[in-house]
């Protein structure tokens, strides 16, 4: 077998591209220019290398020659294949692509792997407010919090509060990392009970009142199942929790989400009940409303009004941009006890990136523009994770900037790419009424005059349809909520003169027919045109 070195500046893939076009592999320029011979013998070598190769493409993607000679040149011991027998180089490059093929297929399984704790990990982030995160901005009413229930459930004081806050601003993550570390208190876990009621759950408070039993596993109990009326659960849990006293009855800590829909249910007999008790001196038993509602204590009534504490922790997303930027880097790292430390390292050092560069700047500082509540944000992250894959192992920018174009996606707008051309031309029409009568309310006559006047004079490729066709298009675009009637429909009334209103802008049409595939030039030039047709 004859060997050689490459010159200076010689890649090892130039010089296995020079041994494979050489006259029939018979010779190869050496170090010094001189002429090392083979065996005229042997077979041409490029015939070789394409048999290899096409073996290659099957097994890993190569698809030409110039690939897979770089792909070999990336071992070393693939200098010597070229200078050996045919045989021992079939073997060997044989033995290479199988080398290499298990390889390829482990680092496709540990990548898998890998990708699927780090969904896990981030979705379980992203989706349930899980209170091993961080708390961002609200440490301030976290500590007010949790001096509070710690109030209640060491010294048996009994109190109520209320988290004010907007949709998405933390309330529910904030209750739960204080309960959290409520529990990890010593002999805590055993001690406190917790009852948590929902006003979408519990939309009366005959179930509120079933629920809470339930929860507390009171003597009326058996399984799942409640026993009793109304009064007498409402009197037996009084009763249960009016015989205890601060140093001997276990504390009793109430969550109330969506707290404004008990305020509306009748009599507010349940929140009269639970202020009251926590206002005695019996059983400690703390109160925590959750609402979106500013004005929630003017939806209270006098007597129940009169038994709260007044106490109220407003959460309002003061943070700004750098903040923001700083939890979205945080949201999208990995813990610090990932299982592979190598791909930890490399996803947190790609998420620094993301968080340096421009674009991703610029689309995370125009949701923090319209939205700066966390859970738009996981929304955002959401979308991106899921673009992740084995073969697209790392979240990009462009996968930022995708996520954000589908939240952004105005719902409406994508109901009109699903009309019909009628429909559409109805549309049309009611938006030129709207620019006529300045948003006045029409009805379904005066829309139709319009598409008659449409058709007379500019159509030439649409279909001059019936009165009772276009009556059920028009029922058709009100069935999808693209118009609202103004008052409620009458049995002796006429369809055609009911008034409605479009709930369209401009904007949403004109953007919704740049998209819509096989509309006809004359109804888009009737969209854009002014009101010289009339």
């Amino acid at each position: 077998m004859l060997r050689t070195e490459p010159r200076a500046g010689q890649s090892t893939a130039d010089l296995l591209r020079l041994g494979a076009e050489g006259s029939r592999g018979r010779y190869m320029i050496g170090q010094r220019g001189e002429e090392t011979g083979v065996s005229a013998g042997d077979p041409p070598l490029h015939p070789l290398l394409q048999s290899l190769g096409r073996f290659w493409k099957r097994q890993s993607g190569c698809v030409n020659l110039d690939q897979l000679l770089v792909s070999l040149a990336e071992s070393a011991s693939c200098i010597p294949l070229l200078f050996c027998r045919p045989r021992d180089f079939w073997r060997s490059g044989f033995e290479l692509v199988k080398m290499s093929n298990r390889k390829t297929k482990s680092n496709n399984v540990i990548h898998a792997e890998c990708l699927s704790e780090v969904q896990r990990i981030l979705r379980e982030r992203f989706c349930h407010q899980s209170p091993h995160s961080n708390l961002f901005g609200v440490q301030v009413q976290y500590k007010h919090l949790i001096e509070l229930l710690k109030r209640t459930a060491i010294n048996g004081e009994s109190n109520s509060v209320l988290i004010v806050g907007p949709r998405g601003s933390g309330k529910t993550m904030l209750i739960n990392h204080a309960l959290k570390e409520l529990l990890e208190i010593q002999g805590m876990s055993e001690n406190v009970l917790q009852v948590h009621l929902n006003g979408l759950l519990q939309i009366n408070e005959k179930i509120a009142l079933k629920e809470i039993t339930r929860q507390l596993n009171l003597e009326n109990v058996v399984g799942d199942k409640v026993f009793g009326s109304f009064a007498e659960n409402l009197s037996f849990l009084l009763e249960a929790l009016k015989k205890g006293d601060r140093a001997s009855s276990c504390p009793v800590i109430f969550i109330l989400d969506e707290f404004d829909l008990f305020a509306h249910q009748k009599n507010q007999t349940l929140l009269y009940n639970l202020f009251d008790i926590s206002q005695s001196a019996q059983t400690p038993v703390a109160v925590i409303g959750l609402t979106c509602r500013l004005d929630i204590l003017e939806l209270l009534e006098k007597r129940v009004k009169s038994r709260f504490s007044h106490r109220q922790i407003h959460l309002m997303n003061s943070f700004g941009f750098p903040q923001y930027l700083k939890i979205f880097k945080e949201q999208l790292s990995l813990p610090a006890e990932f299982p592979d430390k190598v791909f930890a390292e490399r996803w947190n050092e790609n998420t620094q990136c993301l968080s340096e560069d421009s674009t991703v700047r610029e689309v995370l500082q125009k949701h923090f523009n319209v939205n700066k509540n966390l859970r738009s944000l996981h929304m955002i992250l959401m979308l991106a994770l899921n673009r992740v894959t084995v073969s697209h192992p790392f979240m990009t920018s462009a996968d930022l900037m995708e996520a954000q174009h589908l939240c952004n996606l105005d719902s409406k707008a994508n109901i009109v790419h699903g009309l019909s051309v009628l429909e559409i031309c109805l549309i049309i029409a009611m938006k030129h009424l709207n620019d006529i009568y300045e948003e006045e309310p029409f009805n379904f006559q005066m829309v139709y005059n319009e598409f008659q006047k449409f058709i007379q004079r500019k159509a030439h490729s649409v279909y001059n349809f019936e009165k009772p066709v276009v009556m059920k298009a028009f029922e058709h675009l009100q069935q999808l909520e693209l118009i609202k009637p103004m008052e409620r429909t009458s049995v002796n009334s006429q369809r055609e003169y009911q008034l409605v209103k479009l709930l369209l802008d401009n904007t949403q049409i004109m953007n919704a027919l740049q998209k819509y595939s096989n509309c006809p030039t004359d109804v888009r030039q009737w969209a854009t045109s002014s009101l010289s047709w009339l």
